[in-house]
């Protein structure tokens, strides 16, 4: 009689148990562009921003590039490298950012305003982790939704420091491959 009263604990005790939803951090998820900057008179060779300072056209606040120092260092906010990952609305079909290059330097800052134009997909990654956005760039390049437009101009492909650009990959799924090349 003990071991039934034993059996029946232990199968109460583990039928309220359930699995754990929590999403790994090595799922992916939604992708965010992948930019990176190049010597416009040596297109092979990667060349790193100085002080590049992006901020969404309308927002507040500037794309935060180094968590790691506090909210009052403005260095946070600056990029020195030659790749960044710039997020994209998962609400609307357009972002757009003003980079600002040397930026807290008055005599050489130099802005250009980008404006991406794309469509959106959802797609289901699991219970716990939701629904992932899918991004693509417009393949359309002569119009006002052209996939890049630099300083508002369809037609430009150059801007006040940005020389050139070139979309590599217009469909955005991971992190993991460059989506746009700046030549500068």
């Amino acid at each position: 009689m003990k071991k039934i009263y034993l059996l029946l604990l232990l199968a109460f005790a583990f039928s309220g148990c359930e699995k754990d939803d929590i999403c790994d951090s090595s799922t992916p998820t939604t992708p965010r562009l992948v930019i990176e900057f190049y010597d416009f008179t040596n297109p092979a060779l990667l060349k790193d921003v100085t002080n590049l300072k992006v901020t969404g056209t309308g927002a507040d606040q500037a794309i935060v590039f180094n968590d790691a120092l506090p909210e009052d260092d403005e260095n946070r906010y600056l990029a020195n490298t030659n790749k960044i990952m710039l997020p994209l609305k998962i609400n609307d079909d357009t972002a757009e950012y003003t980079l600002t290059l040397n930026s807290g330097n008055d005599v050489l800052n130099v802005s250009d305003m980008i404006r991406l134009n794309y469509t959106r997909t959802s797609e289901y990654v699991s219970r716990a982790c939701g629904f992932k956005t899918l991004f693509r760039l417009n393949p359309d390049v002569n119009d006002d939704t052209a996939p890049l437009i630099i300083n508002g101009n369809p037609a430009a492909n150059a801007g006040n420091w940005i020389k050139n650009v070139e979309i590599i990959k217009s469909n955005l799924e991971t992190e993991n491959e460059t989506h746009v090349k700046i030549f500068f």
